[in-house]
């Protein structure tokens, strides 16, 4: 979850939404929960918070939008509303945003301590789709090999260089990601300048050359199977980056996050209390194929923390000096 930013600046002329929604969940629904994933870190100009909502602003295929999620009033509604050109589409949006189709009935963890307790006590814990694709692959890109503060502060600094002001009365500072075109706009100096390396920077560029048939690639996908191979066909995309993405863009609920620096450590010790490799983590999901991404997201929101016994990662700097 993103920092609590300052109050929204005063709404002036044209400050009224541009489309608005109540949304009514069927159950119970852990709003900061469930959104959760959707920043990328403390200084993240797409998402913000304060004690009434969320704050979000969308690249949407009819443009800039600024989305305000209200929290659940006393009768589980949830209002929204939404400024600039993609107003309609983020309304749109909201249902799978706040989890709708997010069908958690199937799995049964009561016979694991831990995650029947994580369970019960977040009922309203969902997936959280947001039909982005795009949006989801490029922070991922970014979140490769190094870590996630070098990564936070490098897509926070593109954001705010090369990002669209965010339409209506957002938080100040709050920036609507790049177009296609203005992504491939940025010169090698500046992804280096952002902190962004050689490498991460050609998979970007890799992605962006062929992005508008990605696109239509993953959306046509038969299956989320066939949408993680389409996106695993770009150079410098694997199995940790498509989960990443598709953890957010599509709600996968069984990809998991293998070669993530400590996911399976903590999982491990969830589980068992005694550390593992990827291997390892797999063979302890595989009892819940099909919902192996929820039962992390169950052991991410017990409270349960690992103890890192590893010596810290030393921040690398790869911008020109």
């Amino acid at each position: 979850m993103s920092a609590v930013l300052p109050a929204p600046r005063a709404a002036g002329r044209g400050a009224a939404p541009d489309a608005e929604t109540v949304y009514r969940p069927s159950g119970p629904l852990d709003m900061p929960g469930t959104l959760a994933l959707l920043a990328r870190g403390p200084y993240d100009p797409t998402t913000a918070w304060d004690l009434r909502g969320m704050w979000r602003t969308w690249r949407t295929p009819h443009g800039a939008a600024t989305l305000r999620i209200q929290r659940p009033s006393p009768d589980g509604s949830v209002a929204a509303a939404a400024w600039g050109p993609g107003a309609e589409w983020a309304i749109a949006a909201v249902p799978g945003l706040l989890g709708h189709d997010d069908d958690w009935s199937g799995l049964d963890v009561s016979g694991h301590p831990l995650l029947r307790d994580s369970r019960h006590r977040n009922p309203g814990l969902r997936l959280a789709r947001t039909g982005r694709m795009l949006e989801a692959l490029i922070p991922a890109i970014i979140e490769q090999r190094v870590t996630s503060l070098e990564a936070y502060r490098s897509w926070a600094r593109l954001l705010r260089w090369y990002g669209e002001p965010a339409p209506g009365p957002a938080p100040e500072g709050m920036r609507v990601v790049p177009t296609l075109e203005q992504w491939r706009g940025i010169p090698s100096w500046e992804w280096h300048r952002a902190g962004v390396d050689p490498g991460r920077a050609r998979t970007v560029q890799a992605v962006l050359a062929v992005a508008p048939s990605l696109e239509r690639g993953v959306e046509r996908a038969g299956t989320l199977a066939a949408a993680e191979t389409a996106l695993k066909t770009i150079p410098g995309v694997g199995v940790w980056t498509a989960a990443e993405t598709l953890q957010r863009s599509h709600a996968h609920p069984d990809l998991v996050s293998v070669g993530d620096y400590h996911l399976a450590h903590q999982v491990g010790e969830a589980l068992t209390g005694s550390r593992v490799d990827d291997e390892g983590m797999l063979e302890l999901l595989e009892p819940w194929r099909g919902h192996r991404q929820r039962v992390v997201r169950l052991i991410l929101a017990s409270g349960f923390r690992f103890q890192r016994r590893g010596p810290r990662i030393t921040l690398q700097d790869h911008r020109w000096h």
